[in-house]
């Protein structure tokens, strides 16, 4: 049975895309910064039927948490087939460019960019292990320095977010280098926005529905060996190929 770790996911996009990916015969290891609500998503699952699935403390900003959940899951099996890096954060108003405190900044940094590059570097050991291993960073259309500076784009006055913009930014040239350095490799690694989705994360102001946009997510979870690697893809703005400029 292949094995997954989403970390953010016991609510919203993570929960949902682990509700998918069980029913796709994967074993979900789901990540919460707070243990009780993975407990209790856990247990939301299981009401359903679907067993195969355990929480697992990681707080994304704790070096010590994220080496804690690798020694954890490492107990449990030598492979991680799939790591969905999809706990993130929005900050705080004002995001403007002038008015933005810089601890704002290095408050979603530190989830949004920082907790991306820990988690995969702690566990990349089990990923390698894995004959076809794939890593997903949820990202954002808003991150798209293409989409930011061009007037038809349908956001180009909406989504000035210079905090949250600039982490998902960030974790897209992330995606690009990791992308690179694994390039002659099985791994398969993308940026993927989920769309704009009536969450709590936006005070349910969003348009898409979280089922839509975990599919998105798991679609790139779930890519074979002819797969895309290096990519961004946004099928809300794109719904022709998904694939967006950076």
């Amino acid at each position: 049975m292949k094995s997954v770790l989403i970390t953010g996911a016991n609510k919203s996009i993570g929960f949902e895309s682990a509700r998918q990916l069980l029913h796709k015969g994967y074993y979900v290891y789901l990540g919460s910064r707070n243990l009780e609500n993975g407990i209790e998503a856990v247990k939301n699952l299981k009401t359903e039927g679907l067993t195969h699935v355990e929480a697992i403390q990681l707080d994304v900003t704790d070096q010590q948490s994220v080496d804690a959940a690798r020694a954890q899951i490492g107990k449990k099996t030598n492979v991680l087939d799939v790591l969905i890096n999809n706990a993130g954060i929005s900050g705080v108003l004002p995001q403007t460019a002038l008015d933005a405190g810089i601890d704002n900044f290095k408050n979603v940094l530190e989830t949004n960019l920082y907790g991306v590059v820990r988690v995969t570097q702690a566990f990349m050991d089990l990923l390698r292990k894995s004959p076809q291993p794939r890593i997903v960073n949820v990202s954002s259309s808003v991150g798209s320095l293409s989409l930011q500076s061009d007037p038809n784009w349908q956001f180009y006055h909406h989504a000035k977010y210079a905090v949250y913009s600039s982490s998902k930014s960030a974790l897209n040239m992330y995606t690009v280098t990791l992308a690179y350095e694994l390039r002659d490799t099985a791994f398969k690694v993308n940026a993927i926005d989920p769309g704009y989705t009536k969450t709590d994360f936006n005070h349910h102001q969003g348009i898409g529905t979280v089922e839509d946009a975990a599919a998105r997510v798991v679609k790139y979870a779930l890519v074979d060996n002819n797969g895309p690697t290096g990519k961004y893809f946004s099928e809300e703005t794109n719904p022709k190929t998904g694939e967006i400029a950076w």
